[in-house]
């Protein structure tokens, strides 16, 4: 499960908002971001080289898509990530639902149930084997 929710995170807002943007806009407005006109940014009044700037490069999939591959690399390790990251991408998912509308973002809201049962799976199987280790160190 933990697995398949790290692989959500990372496919979908890492590798396919972020890589999508840039193929979206880099080609009209990497030179504009090169040049610096991206940080100039007004936030009442952006021009589409910083609002492209924001929607790629500094946008949400960089993020997740670290956050992605840090499940990975935890689920690789037999490390339980822990719940709290589960409720965040779940939190985060659900405000920008409720602001911009349905999207692909809602694959989130089943990764986030993945790492959640996951993780809730870790912490019985964990319990089982300290119970099963104490009932035998005290036979």
């Amino acid at each position: 499960m933990i697995k398949w929710a790290g692989w959500l995170i990372v496919l979908f807002p890492g590798v396919g908002h972020t890589t999508g943007a840039l193929v979206e806009t880099a080609p009209d407005y990497a030179g504009d971001w090169f040049s610096g006109e991206g940080w100039k940014a007004d936030a009442t009044a952006m021009n589409y080289a910083e609002a492209t700037l924001w929607y790629t490069v500094f946008s949400f999939g960089v993020p997740f898509l670290l956050i992605g591959l840090m499940v990975l690399w935890l689920d690789r390790r037999g490390i339980t990530p822990p719940a709290f990251l589960a409720w965040m991408v779940a939190g985060w998912t659900l405000v920008t639902v409720v602001v911009g509308g349905p999207s692909f973002l809602l694959v989130l809201l089943i990764a986030a149930g993945l790492l959640l049962a996951g993780s809730r799976r870790a912490a019985r199987r964990d319990n089982s084997e300290t119970v099963a280790g104490t009932s035998i160190r005290t036979s």
